[in-house]
């Protein structure tokens, strides 16, 4: 194990790593080869080698670091990865962690705002609220009298977090080089998002800034919420928000006494998720059962470090992706996977193949009931198809698949017999004008007479000109074979054997007429000339032959 493990860390000191160019955190071969040790060693103590049970496999990510235990907790939402009695226990990874002793949090405070910490807190619990491997919130009390949470960054984790995607990137950069086939999703891809991830969730001060846009964009929503900021007291590594005193939302016992309805609160959650993502195009790319509080008849959404953004254009094209998808029709979804994608390479899509792919995908999740249904496998089998159809969706289909599998085993519980496609696509048909809708169709309508009537008249004229030109036999066509190769390569074999007929049976006649001649020398009673063409038209006979039982 010691000669590999050497192995392996002089394989990474001689591949470099971009992924800290302004030198921020500090990473370096000596750095990356410490870190790498340290997870050798943590692998060898839960005996990773010789397999695990869902308490040790998690015990092992939170051995390992913050970065592992967000893929963990990624993990603890997809079902379809993991049994069930592994996403059961990695899902106490988005509540507990070995808390922080208190005198590191105050000297963490004492850095960031140094003597001004007396004058903005009057008393900060010592109790945490939550300890997770990023961060450590405790609630807190303002000179002003106003209850808080506030948020501190565990020291150093920032840079054990870029240490760990540092060496993911090698990792992915090298293993990419093995992986050669166009349907995998490139794991480079993967870890540049796993860092600009990173970026975003380990600045507080991004994050209290997602807190007020969210705020502002769901002010009219009478049923969602999410804690008001003190942005004048926030920073890179402290957040300071209002203290929500809820439920969490997987505490059903508690929902169920203070008398909450289930489905509503499902149906509520995955309506303005919808909202969140086709009328904002601001949505929690993370939405898992951690970050949902439930207080006095709303869902309070409490870290909001994670976001996504989608384009004006990006918001149409999903919408017209899960319309299609809810009208099961592989046409309207061929159509709108086109129109979404961001590269396409026209002459290599077999639109027939295609087609039939999609066909074909929507009969097999239409024949099952509503609640069987995996959301989270059939976006994957839509990005598997339109990656084999050399179609090239944008990223951003990526965390929002992401956020709607996550969201989907968060309310599993409170919606089981739903599905979320037809809830999100209830919400499009409810925020359509039926005025607008109308008006959309008359102009399509129109546009259409417009573009056919233009057609029907360069058409026309058209055809003048050809048969003009056909009487004064000046018409010249030229034609293009477009599709398979197999189709051609048949017809070149059928052409060749043909061919080689010919000479064949050119060499038996040329042959039998100089076999006629006195011509000398002779060879067995014929001239060697008459032989040789004989002999040629032999063999090339009985490889015809042999080619033709060989390719039955």
């Amino acid at each position: 194990m010691a000669l590999s493990e050497n192995n392996l860390l002089k394989y990474f000191f001689n591949s470099g790593a971009e992924v800290d160019p302004e030198g921020r955190f500090n990473l370096s071969r000596q750095t990356r080869a410490r870190r790498l040790r340290e997870i050798f060693s943590i692998l060898r103590r839960h005996r990773f080698l010789s397999g695990f049970s869902p308490e040790s496999f998690r015990a092992m990510l939170e051995d390992l670091g913050p970065s592992f235990v967000k893929i963990g907790q990624t993990l603890s939402t997809r079902s379809e990865i993991l049994p069930k009695a592994y996403c059961d226990e990695l899902a106490k990874l988005q509540m507990e962690c070995d808390p922080l002793p208190f005198e590191q949090i105050l000297s963490t405070l004492d850095d960031v705002y140094g003597e001004r910490k007396g004058d903005i807190f009057d008393a900060i619990d010592p109790t945490p609220l939550g300890s997770a491997s990023l961060a450590q919130v405790h609630k807190a009390r303002l000179v002003t009298g106003d209850t808080v949470a506030v948020k501190i960054q565990r020291p150093g984790v920032k840079a054990t977090m870029a240490l760990d995607i540092d060496i993911m990137r090698i990792v992915a950069r090298h293993a990419s080089r093995f992986m050669k086939d166009t349907q995998m999703l490139d794991l480079r891809d993967v870890v540049e998002e796993l860092w600009a991830t990173f970026l975003e969730e380990t600045d507080f001060a991004r994050e209290a800034a997602n807190l007020q846009e969210f705020a502002l964009l769901n002010a009219d929503v009478a049923f969602i919420e999410c804690p008001k900021v003190y942005p004048e007291f926030c920073d890179e590594y402290v957040l300071v928000m209002e203290y929500i005193d809820g439920i969490p939302i997987l505490d059903l016992v508690r929902l169920e006494a203070a008398g909450y309805d289930f489905e509503e609160i499902g149906e509520k959650i995955l309506d303005n998720y919808a909202s969140q993502i086709l009328d904002h195009g601001f949505f929690h790319a993370d939405p898992h059962p951690g970050n949902l509080l439930v207080r006095n008849g709303k869902i309070v959404y409490i870290d909001l470090g994670i976001m996504g953004r989608l384009s004006p254009r990006d918001r149409a094209g999903f919408g017209s992706i899960i319309q299609a998808v809810g009208l099961m029709s592989a046409t309207e979804l061929k159509d709108a996977l086109l129109s979404f994608a961001i590269a396409k390479d026209n002459a290599a899509i077999d639109h027939t193949r295609f087609l039939a792919d999609l066909d074909m995908l929507l009969g097999d999740y239409g024949a099952c009931d509503v609640a069987d249904i995996d959301i989270g496998q059939f976006l994957t089998d839509i990005l598997l198809l339109t990656r084999s159809c050399r179609v090239t969706l944008p990223s951003s289909i990526t965390s929002v698949s992401r956020g709607i599998v996550t969201l989907e085993g968060t309310i599993a519980p409170f919606i089981p017999n739903q599905n979320v496609v037809s809830i999100i696509n209830a919400h499009i048909q409810r925020s359509k004008d039926p005025a607008d809708e109308l008006r959309a169709t008359m102009e399509d309508l129109a546009r259409a007479l417009r573009s056919s009537s233009l057609g029907m008249v360069e058409a026309a004229q058209h055809s003048g000109e050809a048969l003009k030109m056909l009487t004064r036999g000046q018409l010249k066509m030229n034609m293009e074979m477009l599709g398979s190769d197999a189709p051609l390569s048949h017809l070149a074999t059928i052409i060749n054997r043909l061919t080689i007929g010919i000479i064949i049976a050119g060499l038996f006649m040329g042959s039998s007429m100089v076999s006629l001649s006195g011509m000398e020398p002779r060879l067995l009673g014929v001239p060697v000339l008459a032989f040789f063409g004989y002999l040629g038209a032999a063999v090339l006979s009985v490889w015809v032959v042999v080619d033709i039982c060989r390719r039955k």
